[in-house]
C-alpha cells in the first residue's frame, strides 16, 4: 500500500520483497523454523488474544484493546494489512497508557535481526514480518497480546501460538476462496484452525448456519470452552443504549463509538473474548473501552483533508476498506440507517482486486446508491481495470462511470452539486488498499 514518506523500516522490508515472494503461501514449516532459529519468541508471550474471521476481526481487535487499556492493562497489537505504512502492524503497548505504533529504528532493527535469522532460506515476506511481531512482543513488556491473523486461520503464519488465552471466530463468508475453499462450512473448518484443546473459545455472529455449526463441533471435539454469540452472549440496543447479556449478567452499556448496527455484535464479542482470556472487567471499564475505541479505514469519516475539500460544500464522506459481499451488505446497512436520520443522495467511488466479487459487493446497494464511479487501485496489478469495474457496477443495476483517481471522481461529483445547498453522502472503498491510498493522499494516515 502507499508509503507517505520512506522510512527506515520500510527500506528493510524492500529489500525482503525483492528476495522473497509477497503473497501468500499457506504452511507452518517456514516460519516454525524460523522462529526456531530465533528462539521462539511467541512462547515468551504474555496472555494472547488470536482473532480470525472473514469479517469484523479488525473491529473486535479494536474493541478488546480498548477495553482492555481502559482497565490500565499494557496491550500490544498485531493487525494486518496495513493502509499506509508497515508500522500499522505493530502497535506497542505502554504502561499507563494507549499503545503506541511501533517506531522507525526499532521496526527495522527487528527485521533486519529476522531477516539474517532466516539467512536466504525460502520464505514468504508476510511470514517474516509475522516473526518480527512475536520477537517485538516478546521483547517489550506487556500483560496481554491481541493477534489477528492474517488469512485463514489453520495454516495462517500466526497459528504458532501453542496455548491462546482465547481464540476468537468472527464473521465467515466466502473470501479468498483460492486459499481456503468455495464453501462457508469449508472455509469456517480453516479459520477453525486457531482453536486450540482444551483453551477458550468465542464465536461471533454468524449469518451461516452452516459455519456456526462447523465452528462449534470442532471446538466441542477439542474440549475448547465454548460461548457463541446468540446462545451465551448477545447485544441489542434499547432506548439508545446498548444493553449486553451474557452468564454473568447484564450491562447497560453506551453504543459503541464505531458506526454500523453491526457493531453491538463486535463489541459483544469483544466483552465476551476479554472476560473468557481470564480478564476481570468492570462495566465502567467497558463503558469507557467503547466510547474510545478506534479503527481506521472501516467505516471512517473525513471531516477535512486534501481529498476531502474537493467534495461538494455540505459532503458527509466515509471510507471503508470492506470488500466482499459481506461487508457490502453490513457497509449498505450503516448507509441505509444514516439515509433514515438524514436523507441525502448516496454515491459509490469504487476500487477492487481480482481476488474479490464486485457484484455481489455492489448488489448489497442496490436501492440505496444513486451511482457508481470506479477507480484503479494504484501501484497494484492486481487491481481490477476500472472500466472493467464499471460495467460490473452497471451488471448489478447501476449508472457507472469509470474514473483515473478518487479526486476526479470527487470533482464530478461536485459538478453536479454546484448548486445544491445540501451535500451528498459518498462512501469511498472496496478494498483496503484503496482506503489505505485515499488516507495517505487525504493527509490524515492512521496514527
Amino acid at each position: 500500500m502507499t508509503t507517505v514518506q520512506v522510512s527506515e523500516a520500510g527500506q528493510e522490508i524492500d529489500k525482503l520483497l525483492a528476495l522473497h515472494p509477497k503473497g501468500f503461501d499457506l504452511s507452518l514449516d517456514r516460519i516454525t523454523r524460523l522462529l526456531e532459529v530465533l528462539g521462539n519468541p511467541q512462547d515468551r508471550l504474555p496472555p494472547v488474544i488470536h482473532v480470525a474471521g472473514t469479517n469484523g476481526k479488525g473491529s473486535v481487535t479494536a474493541f478488546s484493546r480498548a477495553i482492555l487499556e481502559a482497565a490500565g492493562l499494557t496491550v500490544h497489537v498485531h493487525t494486518s494489512p496495513h493502509l499506509v505504512n508497515w508500522h500499522e502492524r505493530y502497535r506497542i503497548g505502554k504502561k499507563g497508557e494507549r499503545g503506541a505504533l511501533v517506531s522507525d529504528a526499532v521496526l527495522a532493527d527487528a527485521i533486519r535481526r529476522v531477516g539474517e535469522a532466516n539467512a536466504g532460506q525460502k520464505i514468504t515476506v508476510f511470514e517474516i514480518l509475522t516473526a518480527v511481531t512475536f520477537v517485538l512482543f516478546a521483547e517489550h513488556p506487556a500483560d496481554v497480546v491481541i493477534i489477528e491473523v492474517g488469512l485463514g486461520g489453520r495454516f495462517d503464519a500466526t497459528n504458532v501460538i501453542k496455548t491462546p488465552a482465547v481464540s476468537v471466530i468472527m464473521p465467515i463468508s466466502l473470501d479468498h476462496q483460492a486459499y481456503l475453499g468455495d464453501r462457508v462450512e469449508l472455509i469456517a473448518a480453516e479459520k477453525a484452525g486457531i482453536m486450540k484443546r482444551g483453551c477458550p473459545v468465542v464465536i461471533g455472529h454468524q449469518e451461516e448456519d452452516t459455519a456456526r455449526d462447523v465452528l462449534v463441533s470442532i471446538a466441542e471435539r477439542l474440549n475448547c470452552p465454548l460461548s457463541v454469540y446468540g446462545q451465551d452472549f448477545m447485544a441489542h440496543e434499547e432506548f439508545g443504549r446498548l444493553v449486553y447479556q451474557d452468564d454473568f449478567g447484564l450491562a447497560d452499556l453506551p453504543l459503541p463509538r464505531l458506526p454500523g448496527r453491526h457493531q453491538y455484535a463486535n463489541a459483544a464479542a469483544a466483552i465476551r473474548a476479554v472476560k473468557a482470556a481470564g480478564f476481570d472487567i468492570s462495566d465502567a471499564v467497558i463503558d469507557k473501552g467503547l466510547v474510545t475505541v478506534e479503527w481506521p479505514g472501516r467505516l471512517q469519516r473525513l471531516t477535512e483533508g486534501n481529498l476531502a475539500r474537493l467534495a461538494p460544500e455540505g459532503s458527509e464522506i466515509w471510507v471503508d476498506g470492506g470488500h466482499n459481499p459481506g461487508a457490502g451488505q453490513v457497509i449498505a446497512e450503516t448507509m441505509a440507517n444514516l439515509e433514515e436520520r438524514d436523507p441525502r443522495p448516496l454515491f459509490l467511488i469504487i476500487g477492487m482486486i481480482n481476488t474479490k466479487d464486485p457484484v455481489g459487493y455492489f448488489q448489497a446497494f442496490k436501492g440505496l446508491a444513486e451511482q457508481v464511479f470506479t477507480v484503479p487501485i494504484r501501484g497494484s496489478d492486481a487491481g481490477i481495470d476500472a472500466v472493467a469495474l464499471a460495467d460490473d457496477a452497471a451488471s448489478a443495476g447501476f449508472e457507472a462511470g469509470a474514473m483515473s483517481t478518487v479526486a476526479e471522481a470527487l470533482g464530478a461529483i461536485t459538478a453536479m452539486f454546484n448548486d445544491d445547498p445540501i451535500g451528498p453522502r459518498i462512501l469511498i472503498g472496496g478494498s483496503l488498499y484503496l482506503v489505505g491510498d485515499v488516507l495517505a493522499d487525504n493527509g490524515t494516515p492512521p496514527r
